[in-house]
Parts: C-alpha cells; structure tokens; sequence
C-alpha cells in the first residue's frame, strides 16, 4: 500500500510509541487521527501539531476504547474528516506490576480491558468501512512480553498473549477482504509505561536510581546493547503498511532481546 494521501487511525496516539507511529506514519504519507484520552488532550493536540509539520492532515479525537460506542465514534470521525480508513493503529495500552497473589480483579480486568478488549473493539469499529472498500491494514500493538511471560505483570504478559492470537485469527478472517493485520512487539522504549511503572519496581528492588536502573537493564538485556524508539516501532508500522503479502504476523522490535 502506497501511503500518500491515506487515513490512518492511532490509538494512544497522544504520546509515547503511538506519537512515535503517527510520525512515521505521516512522513510516508498518510493522514493521521489520533485517538486518546480526554486527560491527555494537551498531548493529542501536539502530536497533531508535529504531523502537520510533516505535511500530512491530522485531527484528535477523545477515545476511550473500552467503550465500543466511543470506537464506533472514532471510526465516524476519520470518516467525516478524511472519507476512509487505510490503517488502524491499535497502540494504547496500560500496565501495573504486582504479583498474581497481590492483584485486584479490578485491576486484571482494567488492563485486559484496554489491552485486549479495546483492540477487539477498535477493530470491529473500524472492519465494515475497510471490507466495504476492499482493502485496508490492521496493525496490533502486542510486546515481547507476549512472547515470553514475565514475573509481576501476568495482566499484561496475558493480554500481549491475547493481542498475538487475535492477530492470527483476524488476519484469517480478513484475507479475502484484502486486510492484512499484523502486529508489533516492542521491547525496551523509554516511555511512560517504564518510566512510571516497571522501572521504579526494578529500581525499588535493586536500591538504585531509575536511569541506572534503565542503563543496566538495556546493556545486559539487549544485545544490540541500546534501547528501542518509538521512532523504530513508527519504522516497523509503515513497512507493515506497505507490505502487502504479509499477515497475521508478529515481528519483533527488540534489539535482540526476543528472537522467538
């Protein structure tokens, strides 16, 4: 798929990795709606600011994917604004570390809620415009942690699992239709998510500061030796995008870190 003058729709598009993709995306060509949260509007509203500075259109619009009426509204409005949808992005996502022992139902069913659920929803939103046009690009955002679980986040090590297997099985239902869906698993990008949750746990546990905490765990994990970029997820999405003989994988931007 060449990418000029197409629609693409990412999730948790505000900040962080989603930025990162709508970036990229942008760069090759296409416009962008970035769906986020009302509580980082300030954030959507920057993001949009930096893909106009790439030349392409964007608009925000506040979504909370746990609310399939609200996904439904997202869909609209990439329609009303650009007449289509190319690409969805379905990046948002949240993390809490706590062992199994220790974690609330609620807060199992917070992060399943808006990891796999939320992909499941996007994506029923969004599939009837795509098959009705005959074409289109669905790309989930899962982890290495979907790969491979990992101690404290079984939530979310889960729900990346989940993301992996409705990939495949989506990709199988849509292949007629000409949608490929694919996903990403990122590994270490300096993102909230680590920054705010998985790095002070490392760091509490260790009785070290967060930057050390992040620099020894890139150079003994990693064996390119640096960490990920959103810029990086951003490059593995626009090749998604314009490959068009590959579906239902999940190809891994980690440095090494994960080569399953």
């Amino acid at each position: 798929m060449d990418l000029k003058d197409t629609t693409a729709i990412v999730t948790g598009g505000a900040r962080g990795i989603g930025r990162g993709i709508a970036l990229e995306l942008a760069k090759a060509g296409a416009n962008i709606v970035v769906a986020d949260l009302p509580a980082v509007q300030d954030d959507a509203d920057e993001t949009c600011k930096l893909v106009e500075a790439e030349g392409a259109q964007a608009v925000s619009v506040q979504t909370d994917i746990r609310d399939f009426a609200q996904c439904q509204a997202m869909a609209q409005a990439a329609i009303d604004k650009f007449g289509r949808i190319d690409v969805l992005v379905n990046n948002a996502g949240v993390i809490s570390v706590a062992p199994v022992v220790a974690m609330s139902e609620e807060e199992w069913d917070r992060v399943i809620g808006v990891n796999l659920t939320g992909t499941f929803l996007c994506c029923k939103a969004v599939i009837p415009h795509m098959t009705e046009r005959g074409a289109g690009r669905i790309i989930n955002l899962s982890s290495q942690a979907g790969k491979k679980g990992q101690a404290a986040i079984a939530h979310y090590s889960t729900s990346k699992f989940g993301i992996i297997g409705f990939t495949q099985s989506l990709a199988q239902e849509l292949g007629p239709s000409n949608i490929t869906v694919n996903a990403i698993c990122p590994g270490e990008v300096d993102t909230a998510m680590w920054r705010e949750s998985l790095l002070p746990a490392i760091a509490g546990l260790q009785g070290i500061t967060l930057d050390e905490a992040w620099e020894n765990w890139t150079r003994d994990r990693v064996p390119l030796g640096r960490p990920q970029t959103a810029e990086d997820i951003g490059q593995a999405a626009v090749f998604l995008c314009q490959a068009d003989n590959i579906t239902g994988e999940s190809i891994n931007v980690t440095g090494g870190s994960e080569m399953g």
